[in-house]
């Protein structure tokens, strides 16, 4: 008589772990990864805002004052003083990366405006990005995390 050869396989025991360590592994990765992400688009958005500097400087140049709003910056065949072509459409839309930018001049004086203010902040807070950024025609890009950066935030490195 043949003796009933044993069974070969995983128990259930041994199935579930793998399972677990499985869970874990992929958890961890998914962190790094939104983490990654967020940073990713929080040096775009400073990096937007250096463009957005150095594209109202231009404006300046040509046109003897800053752009009344941030769309004259966008694209323009030939360039105009409302439609200057310093800037992508996206970026001159205030939307890009996860970020909201907005811009807003001072009242014009003598007909030109002579100051304006950039701020980058979140689309989804904790998600797209943690920190704001502001600047201003100095060319600073300040930054905050929490809440909106202003001209008396810490200075980005």
């Amino acid at each position: 008589m043949k003796r009933p050869t044993k069974a070969r396989g995983f128990t259930l025991l041994e199935l579930l772990l793998v399972l677990v360590i499985f869970l874990i592994i992929s958890a961890l990765a998914v962190t790094n990864l939104l983490r990654s992400r967020m940073a990713a688009n929080e040096a775009s958005a400073a990096s937007s805002l250096r463009v957005l500097n150095s594209a109202c400087a231009n404006y300046y140049v040509t046109w003897m004052g800053f752009p009344l709003t941030l769309n004259y910056l966008g694209p323009g065949n030939p360039p105009t003083a409302t439609a200057a072509d310093l800037v992508d459409p996206l970026l001159a839309a205030g939307t890009k990366a996860g970020y909201n930018i907005s811009y807003i001049s001072a009242p014009p004086s003598g007909g030109q405006v002579r100051a304006y203010t950039l701020s980058a902040s979140p689309v989804i807070p904790g998600l797209t990005g943690t920190r704001s950024f502001f600047t201003d025609q100095t060319g600073v890009i300040r930054q905050n995390s929490g809440a909106p950066a202003t001209a008396v935030s810490t200075p980005l490195n």
